[in-house]
């Protein structure tokens, strides 16, 4: 039997998918969770074979509780479902150790064969994600115009992203300009637009 950890801070569809991978005989969904913090203490304490977590949710995301499990739990092995299939997020979550990626269309037949394929010690990544991923490219941006931009994304002044990420204000605005440059940008704010769409930031 595969023990199943299921994670998505919308209750329909964690209900709806537990319901569904309820019917198959070698599945058992041991604990649920509704936030990444949840999500990281129901998997110390039920030790599940698989954890399926949704990409995005409240406190942690799915990539940031793969990245916990990965140090705190080895054992589990991690997919991530995600109505946002952009090719930075696939990217995270690999290097995070996630084993699986897909989006939240595929039927529930697909998620069963690829919990079980995680669980064998395989991997899975949805073949239309992949192909996107490889044709976006990696990131032009560094670590740190990353983490400057998406602290610019909600329109923060410079002076706040500066208090906020331990630099100089001067030192924001050039991590912004360069990020801007890099992605054809005209200013910050299109940058962020056009980083978020990719996935990342």
């Amino acid at each position: 039997m595969i023990r199943i950890l299921l994670a998505d801070d919308e209750n329909l569809i964690r209900d709806a998918v537990a319901s569904l991978l309820a019917l198959e005989d070698d599945l058992d969904v041991v604990a649920q969770a509704a936030s990444g913090p949840e999500a990281v203490a129901a998997a110390l304490k039920h030790e599940p074979d698989v954890a399926v977590l949704d990409l995005q949710m409240p406190g942690l995301d799915g990539v940031e509780v793969a990245q916990r499990l990965a140090h705190d739990l080895p054992s589990c092995g991690v997919v991530i479902v995600t109505s946002h299939g952009r090719p930075g997020y696939l990217k995270r979550a690999l290097e995070a150790g996630a084993r699986g990626f897909l989006p939240k269309t595929v039927s529930s037949r697909v998620l069963a064969d690829v919990v079980r394929q995680v669980r064998a010690g395989g991997r899975y990544v949805d073949p239309e994600l992949a192909a996107e991923a490889i044709a976006a490219g990696a990131s032009p941006l560094t670590a740190r115009e990353a983490d400057v931009l998406e602290l610019a994304a909600d329109g923060a002044p410079v002076e706040e992203i500066a208090t906020r990420a331990h630099l100089a204000p001067g030192t924001v605005r050039n991590y912004l300009s360069s990020a801007a440059a890099k992605l054809g940008a005209a200013n910050r704010h299109e940058a962020a637009h056009v980083a978020r769409r990719h996935g990342w930031i």
